[in-house]
């Protein structure tokens, strides 16, 4: 038996939190003098205190620790997907903080060009039918676009060759709102095909659909090349200017990949999404 101030200082604790674990109920002393109330810690306890304080570096709160270690025969197979669900966690964290600094910088960027000439250059033209393959889903919030617009395409490109269909160019992301929204985004993810199978327009399983994106007489359309996390300023230019020149939306606003596949790109070099074209085209008629 160790006293309590060499067992702390073999498990690197504080005596303090040896004592505040004791009062939770996640460690208790091996034993107890009942004379003096000397605490006494066995060397078999390392085990029990290692992993309390491994689940508490990972995040967990003291409440969930108990729950987890109440039972000292939880196995190792159970451990593991509890540390699975908060890698999840983390993993979400880090990427809603790296979205939200990118956003925080495009609008910082966007307000220092306050006042100057806008460097998007809209144009009118008229698009021709294309058909092509797609598959939908309703985008939680602004937050969770990374990560389901790289589920989507991917999703989109394994359907495919479920089906036995070849993508072709290019690459779209639809928005289906007929406003901003940042939570509840109708993204719809797209490439062109040559060629669609003789089966119903949607699969059987209701994830894949075909179809064809109709001819535009009047699409008013922007190009930008830069930063992935400034295509909002070239939407903000692109509605500017319908609203400026007496035109209306009619339709989603599509997003085109010009530099080829969206997962691709960024998984082979992630610094390429500083670099990237993308046209971005919105269905207008005049007031």
């Amino acid at each position: 038996m160790l006293k309590i101030g060499d067992f702390s200082q073999l498990a690197q604790v504080s005596v303090r939190t040896l004592h505040h674990y004791d009062d939770r109920g996640l460690l208790k002393p091996a034993e107890i003098d009942d004379l003096t109330g000397y605490r006494f810690y066995s060397v078999d306890q390392l085990p029990r205190l290692n992993r309390i304080l491994a689940l508490k570096d990972l995040g967990f709160s003291l409440d969930q620790i108990g729950r987890l270690v109440q039972d000292d025969d939880m196995s190792a197979e159970q451990l593991r997907g509890m540390l699975t669900l908060k890698q999840a966690e983390i993993e979400r964290q880090l990427t809603e903080g790296q979205t939200r600094l990118m956003r925080v910088e495009a609008r910082l960027k966007q307000i220092e060009q306050e006042g100057e000439p806008s460097p998007y250059e809209v144009v009118l033209k008229k698009t021709t039918p294309r058909k092509i393959a797609s598959t939908r889903e309703v985008v939680p919030t602004l937050e969770d676009m990374a990560i389901y617009r790289c589920r989507l395409y991917d999703e989109l490109y394994d359907l495919l060759e479920q089906n036995g269909v070849a993508p072709s160019t290019p690459e779209y992301a639809l928005y289906h709102d007929t406003e901003h929204v940042e939570q509840d985004i109708d993204m719809e993810a797209a490439v062109a095909v040559d060629r669609v199978p003789d089966a119903p327009s949607v699969t059987e399983d209701g994830r894949l659909t075909f179809r064809e994106l109709p001819a535009v007489r009047e699409m008013a359309s922007v190009v930008h090349q830069g930063s992935a996390w400034e295509i909002p300023q070239a939407i903000i230019a692109l509605f500017f200017w319908v609203g400026a020149n007496g035109y209306s939306a009619t339709g989603p606003y599509r997003e085109i990949h010009l530099y080829g596949r969206e997962n691709e790109l960024f998984r082979k070099d992630p610094a390429s999404a500083d670099s990237i074209v993308v046209e971005i085209q919105l269905p207008v008629e005049k007031n």
